[in-house]
């Protein structure tokens, strides 16, 4: 007996930034199961007029409050987010966020106290769904480590070399700096690979001189452009991760990933240069190092001439992210990670932060919501 399809999701966007451009609407553009109906923000009439979408509204709180929508893709700016949980947003709507530092745990309204019991939420931490960081995944899983002993992970772009005033260092809009806009992803990637973190301790650098005003002419809190963690796994491993705005990389999107892990068998080296490296090389203990060839199925059909066009084809043709997403709003399922998993690395966001701030190891489980 043939069961009745589902109805397209109508899904509205809070947001019209380049990452809407870029990422959520390319995504969605040939979905079958769902239907952009709104998107709110400076610039969304243009990006409605581009992608054919019926409705726009100037801020997020009109788009949440229409009827017009059944899921929302919070992709603003931080501050943008921080006020969501009123009582006016819809209670029956399905929230996807792109940036954890919305769900900080010192907000006075936790997000599980205004999202509806059975909400499909998702938060996007991008770099695990590329096939060589599921591959390293799988590696470790299968036990090519051995025992882990530690990790190493470096994401090293340049985009705060400029100084001036960016947006992105102005923690009033932000969050933080290099900590939540890069090292978030990192530290996502770290607990994916080797599980819970138990404690950090962190420099958050600020090494480039930056503009004193905002363009209103009005002081802000200035974010860091340099974060430097140490962390203390549950297992016992440790782990290092330096996620840097001011590493100039001569490649065609301007930042390098290099991941490197040690356990009492083996060893294995990611190096992505974001132009067209995707390798993988390892070592088992008393053996020559070589290069691991991502399995075809992980790449399931993505290009690989250039790391961009892994990158577009992944999250643009395969149910990944966005789109396994209304995938799963249309069928009633839960997807990973989600809006809990955001708030346990905003958690140890936090604790990098204080740990900073006052010198210290900061345990993850003083972080109280």
């Amino acid at each position: 007996m043939n069961s009745t399809p589902p109805s397209p999701i109508r899904i509205g966007i809070a947001g019209s930034s380049w990452w809407v451009d870029s990422m959520s609407l390319p995504a969605l553009q040939d979905h079958p199961l769902r239907r952009v109906t709104a998107i709110a923000g400076r610039d969304a009439p243009e990006l409605a007029q581009r992608w054919h979408v019926d409705t726009t509204y100037p801020d997020w709180q009109a788009l949440l409050e229409s009827d017009a929508i059944d899921a929302a893709i919070i992709a603003t700016r931080t501050i943008r987010i921080s006020p969501l949980p009123v009582q006016r947003s819809r209670q029956d709507c399905t929230y996807s966020a792109r940036n954890p530092s919305a769900l900080t745990t010192a907000r006075p309204q936790p997000w599980r106290n205004w999202l509806p019991p059975r909400a499909i939420t998702l938060t996007p931490f991008t770099y695990h769904y590329m096939p060589a960081a599921r591959y390293l995944k799988q590696l470790i899983d299968e036990g090519y480590l051995g025992r882990p002993f530690h990790l190493n992970l470096r994401y090293f772009t340049g985009f705060g070399l400029a100084g001036g005033y960016n947006w992105r260092f102005d923690r009033d809009l932000a969050g933080s700096g290099a900590l939540g806009d890069i090292g978030s992803h990192f530290l996502f990637l770290a607990t994916w690979f080797f599980g819970p973190i138990d404690a950090i301790c962190a420099q958050l650098g600020r090494l480039v001189t930056r503009a004193p005003l905002t363009p209103a002419g009005q002081p802000y809190p200035q974010g860091d452009d340099n974060a430097m963690l140490m962390l203390k796994f549950a297992s016992g491993a440790e782990g290092m991760i330096h996620a840097s705005t001011l590493a100039y990389e001569p490649t065609p999107f301007g930042q390098i990933h290099e991941l490197d892990f040690h356990g009492d068998d083996g060893a294995l080296h990611c190096r992505i240069d974001w132009d067209a490296q995707q390798l993988i090389r390892g070592a088992k203990r008393g053996g020559p190092i070589e290069d691991l060839a991502i399995p075809e199925a992980l790449w399931a059909g993505a290009r690989r001439d250039t790391v961009h066009n892994t990158y577009r084809d992944v999250f643009r043709t395969q149910d990944t992210m966005a789109r396994r997403w209304v995938t799963a709003i249309a069928h009633g399922e839960q997807v990973w990670p989600d809006f809990a998993a955001g708030a346990t690395i905003q958690r140890l966001m936090d604790a990098a932060i204080r740990s900073h701030e006052e010198r210290r190891w900061v345990e993850t489980e003083e972080i109280v919501a």
